[in-house]
């Protein structure tokens, strides 16, 4: 009997956004984002979007009164992943479909610490793949040519109540070998590190007052951070300074973050990944 699924790569992030055409016109601006894929539906407008090599697909309810609570947030995370193994997997680990798409299928936030992991069984990079409208451009493009440097993935940071059981869930449903565990003073949190396919999910508790937990009592658990590498953090800081973009301290060290307030509600990070 299947009980974990080990995925692919990391397929897209999930992200809820106000003010929908503008957060978008902002991201392919501001950062030379990619439209890879127009996603228009009936209950919202989504596209998909490549920065730094990382995809993130932004969804934008037609009403976002229902969404004001939270504001904009990072929903979940897509991993590539064959759909018999991941079926078997969710169904193992109690984890609930909430929608499915027969191809693909998001789960249940309540049930994964308040994340929606959404498995795809295909991929949207690479020349071949099939449904898009405009293919990745390539790590030598972002890494060489964008002038932020910018080296794909390193991870994300998700923030949970209790470090043991976010960190077991993951062993579980992953596979995730723990790789660091880590103090964020900062933030008066805790860190453990998980790797998940090409990339290491923070997680990130909080160990009393502190700006992590204020941010947890009004938003709960979930994904705070996309995290995207750059080869030099001097040279990144200063191009996205030039864009006109704040820049804040980063959750890791060797990182910086952009304001999130400039950056429609949502917390970009970028760290050191050669």
């Amino acid at each position: 009997m299947t009980t974990s699924v080990t995925p692919g790569r990391l397929s897209h992030m999930n992200a809820v956004v106000d003010n929908y055409q503008d957060a978008v016109k902002h991201f392919i601006d501001v950062y030379d984002g990619n439209m890879m894929l127009d996603l228009p539906g009936p209950n919202w407008n989504a596209c998909l979007i490549e920065i730094g090599g990382v995809i993130t697909e932004f969804f934008g309810p037609f009403n976002f009164m229902l969404n004001t609570r939270n504001g904009a947030h990072w929903l979940g995370v897509e991993y590539e992943a064959p759909m018999k193994e991941s079926r078997a997997a969710v169904a193992a680990n109690n984890v609930r479909i909430y929608r499915d798409l027969e191809v693909a299928f998001h789960t249940d936030p309540a049930d994964g610490f308040g994340v929606d992991y959404e498995l795809y069984e295909g991929t949207f990079f690479g020349a071949d793949a099939p449904n898009v409208q405009a293919h990745d451009r390539g790590a030598d493009f972002w890494r060489n040519q964008h002038p932020a440097g910018m080296t794909g993935p390193v991870g994300y940071t998700h923030v949970v109540a209790d470090l043991d059981a976010a960190g077991t869930f993951l062993e579980n449903l992953f596979g995730s070998k723990r790789v660091y565990d880590a103090d964020r003073p900062a933030l008066a949190a805790r860190a453990r590190g998980y790797a998940i396919s090409d990339h290491v999910v923070e997680l990130l508790e909080p160990t009393g007052p502190g700006p992590l937990l204020t941010e947890m009592m009004r938003t709960g658990e979930g994904i705070r951070s996309l995290v995207i590498g750059v080869a030099d953090l001097d040279k990144a800081r200063a191009h996205f300074s030039s864009k006109g973009l704040p820049i804040i301290a980063g959750t890791l060290p060797d990182s910086f973050a952009i304001d999130p307030e400039a950056n429609f509600g949502l917390l970009f990070e970028f760290a050191l990944k050669t």
